[in-house]
This record gives structure tokens, sequence and C-alpha cells, in this order.
């Protein structure tokens, strides 16, 4: 069975499968420090739960990344990816210059993907994500595993930043 056959599997990055605590004093201040938040990504220590579940994903599916990190942060979440050994796979990535909300942003591609793939599973850390994907038809784990944070859920849905 080729790739293009197998279902995908689609998995979050930020407190999917990286940690991000120890980055999220940047978001606490104000002004925000999205460019310091960004830089500390690849220091992010893996969550046990997130990488158990993508490896066990890739025994039957493909999987694909969807993440809200701003296209500039590309090098460093493949480098990331790889030094944790995940699944190479697509990475959808936010322009840097969109600042939709990421229930939105990642509802769209989960739809341009479904119109030519079966999609098995988004996992994903948003509670609004994962709501407004089971709305529209897909199964989505939510992942509980990480400290949730305040900032970045403002971030996410009210800035539009991850």
């Amino acid at each position: 069975m080729s790739d293009n056959d197998r279902p995908l599997a689609v998995f979050d990055l930020d407190n999917t499968l990286a940690d991000t605590a120890h980055r999220q004093r940047f978001l606490e201040r104000k002004p925000r420090d999205w460019d310091a938040f960004f830089a500390a990504a690849p220091q992010d220590p893996p969550l046990p739960e997130g990488i158990a579940l993508v490896l066990e994903s890739a025994e039957e599916c493909e999987v694909m990344y969807l993440t809200g990190r701003p296209e500039r942060c590309r090098r460093d979440t493949v480098d990331w990816l790889a030094a944790h050994g995940l699944p190479e796979g697509r990475i959808w990535m936010r322009r840097n210059d969109d600042r939709r909300p990421a229930r939105s942003t990642k509802l769209e591609i989960l739809r341009r993907l479904a119109r030519t793939r079966e999609i098995r599973v988004l996992v994903d850390d948003d509670e609004l994500v994962c709501a407004d994907a089971e709305r529209a038809g897909f199964r989505a784990v939510r992942a509980r595993w990480a400290a949730e944070s305040a900032a970045l859920k403002v971030a996410q849905e009210g800035e539009g930043r991850t």
C-alpha cells in the first residue's frame, strides 16, 4: 500500500508533541515576545503520550503535522521532529502574516486534505479546534497531557499566533 492509499493521522505540535511550558513566560508579559517564544521551540522537551500516539498511528497511517506555528519556524520544526525520532511527514504551517484563529486555519486544511484522503484522526490540544473538527465530521483526540496555559489559549484563539 502506498502512502497515498493510507489514511492520514494529523498531529498538532505545541502541547501535543512538544512541551511548551518552558517558553510560556514569553507570552505572559506585555507586550508578548513572540520572537523569543518561537526561538525557544527547539528546546521543547517531547511529551511522551503524544510521541507514543504518533508512533503508534504511523503503523497504519501516514502522519502529517498541522501546526499554528508560523512558516518562519519550519527549519526548527523539521529538526525537532527528526531529533525526537518522529515520522517524516508533511508539515502544514501558518503563513507568517496569518492571524486567523487556529480553529479556522486548521479546519480549512483538514477539509482540503479530506477531499482526496481519509483522515483517521486529528490529535490537538486546542479544545476549540477539536470541537470544530468534530462538528465537521472528523474524529479528534484531545491532547490533555500537557499543562494548560491561559496565555497560549489567548494566542491560539484571539491573536492567531500559534
